[in-house]
């Protein structure tokens, strides 16, 4: 049996848990929307054409924040095509995915579903065709009370009251020679630099995320951040990440070291953030919004991609999630909260169908992927700040990496309640681990709850017809006495303890 040791104590923590970092991403691409949350005549539609189980699946999972409308789609969208009348609605192509929008879910749709879901909203403006100006507009039609030629039109619409929305993308990917009108880094950091300005001038209370690379492998990845921030550094709160994770090798040992990647990832990001800043001796502190990851490499071909003749809302991108893909999931969500010093807000891309954690049979029912789970208990879960972990444990070897702990790990303290939650992923394949967690000067008197995310087999999945296949059980190798929990781990598998003050 491995052997591992983590120690935590009340007065070393890493920063408050923000808990944006559960967010979601809902964009007009394959089945997210159409098929997805928005379904009129399915049995348990409502009269807005809203999924009821999916609403109930979306609350259960527990996103806190979504991001909308894009993604690629962005970079092509007036957003004044799906508002009004929906008989008005014009039907157009989008050309980022190739199928055909018929725009009768827009802006006032998703804030009425969204309320339902009672989660935040993070809205993206477009700034591949369009600009400053544009970006302008949809802000007062969304913010502004009444008075003005935008937010009146809103009130036209059926909504007196503005939506008040805090957290605004800059574009999407504008990095990318797959995007609509791409821009380098130049281009783009004067482009985000103006459109902050004025949705600052029109809202002085936003939250601004501007695009950092596509990805960590794109040849321009360091130089873009660095020369984007350079442009629009004062305007900006945060920047972007987007990161998807593969098993192209299937190796799971490599596969689970992603999770590795991720954290340098992190840390290379908030390193050329503050590069700025030091450059103009600001105090200030640049956070990450790792906006856009999850699992993605099996529906990843050129048919997962776009289908011919423009469809309207086609099968795409409906990755099959495995146990595998679920214990990545999990050390995904650990790795974002031992980084919440710097990573504030992130999305799991997306939320439905579309690499998503609930899936659907249009007309049919809808059931939870494998990687719900992790994310839907650490969403219930992981309230309060992130004590700073020590951690003992073994290591192993796979792709780049030459010592990858076998332990993955954090805690969190909520200090109201005094309530600790430990989060512990075993990276081991060939043996169980005896775990045990010293909580020091935390007052805890027993377990309330514990859960074990375990499959023997690494590609069972969850669907239609055996929908609770990979689902978590109740833990009961563990015991806490005289400030020590410990548990027996079994070989890859992840593992939440829940202690009471």
């Amino acid at each position: 049996m491995h052997d591992a040791r983590l120690v935590v104590n009340r007065n070393f923590t890493i920063a408050p848990l923000n808990r944006r970092i559960f967010g979601t991403f809902v964009e007009h691409m394959g089945r997210c929307v159409y098929g997805g949350i928005y379904e009129p005549g399915h049995p348990t539609a409502d009269e807005n054409g809203f999924r009821q189980d999916v609403l109930e699946l979306t609350k259960e999972l527990g996103p806190t924040i979504i991001r909308y409308p894009g993604g690629n789609f962005l970079s092509g969208y007036n957003w004044e095509d799906g508002v009004g009348p929906k008989e008005e609605r014009p039907v157009k192509r989008d050309l980022a995915w190739g199928q055909t929008e018929t725009n009768q879910f827009g802006t006032n749709e998703f804030m009425t579903w969204i309320a339902k879901a009672d989660v935040e909203p993070m809205f993206a403006v477009n700034l591949g065709t369009r600009g400053p100006d544009e970006a302008r507009n949809l802000i007062e039609y969304c913010n502004h009370p009444s008075g003005t030629y935008w937010s009146d039109l809103r009130r036209s619409h059926g909504v007196e009251e503005p939506y008040d929305i805090k957290f605004w993308c800059l574009g999407n990917e504008m990095d990318g020679p797959w995007q609509i009108c791409k821009k380098t880094a130049y281009e783009y950091g004067r482009a985000a630099l103006e459109t902050a300005k004025v949705l600052r001038w029109a809202d002085d209370d936003l939250e601004l995320a501007a695009c950092g690379s596509s990805f960590r492998d794109m040849p321009t990845y360091g130089a873009w951040e660095y020369d984007v921030l350079d442009q629009c550094f004062e305007e900006v709160d945060y920047i972007s990440l987007h990161q998807y994770f593969r098993n192209d090798d299937n190796d799971i040992a490599k596969f689970l070291t992603s999770i590795d990647d991720l954290d340098s990832f992190i840390n290379e990001v908030a390193a050329i953030a503050d590069a700025v800043a030091a450059k103009r001796r600001s105090k200030k502190r640049i956070m990450l919004s790792l906006d856009e990851w999850n699992v993605w490499y099996k529906a990843h071909g050129e048919g997962h991609l776009r289908k011919p003749g423009w469809p309207e809302a086609p099968k795409i991108l409906e990755e099959v999630y495995n146990f595998e893909d679920a214990l990545v999931v999990g050390g995904v969500l650990i790795t974002l909260m031992n980084n919440a010093d710097r990573v504030t807000a992130a999305c799991l891309a997306q939320l439905v169908n579309v690499i998503g954690p609930i899936m659907t049979e249009t007309g049919g029912p809808a059931w939870r992927q494998t990687i719900f789970h992790p994310f839907a208990l650490a969403s219930r879960l992981a309230h309060g700040e992130v004590l700073r972990p020590v951690v003992e444990t073994g290591g192993f070897k796979a792709g780049d990496h030459d010592n990858a702990p076998l332990l993955v790990s954090t805690v969190i303290r909520d200090p109201e309640s005094g309530r600790v939650v430990v989060f512990a992923l075993n990276r081991a394949q060939d043996k169980p681990m005896h775990l045990k967690v010293e909580l020091e000067g935390l007052s805890l008197g027993k377990v309330k709850e514990a859960h074990e995310l375990h499959h023997a087999d690494l590609k069972a999945i969850n669907d239609k017809n055996n929908p609770d296949e990979v689902a978590p059980v109740s833990h009961g190798e563990h015991d806490f006495t005289d400030e020590m929990l410990s548990a027996t781990l079994k070989p890859l598998s992840w593992n939440v303890f829940v202690l009471e003050a």
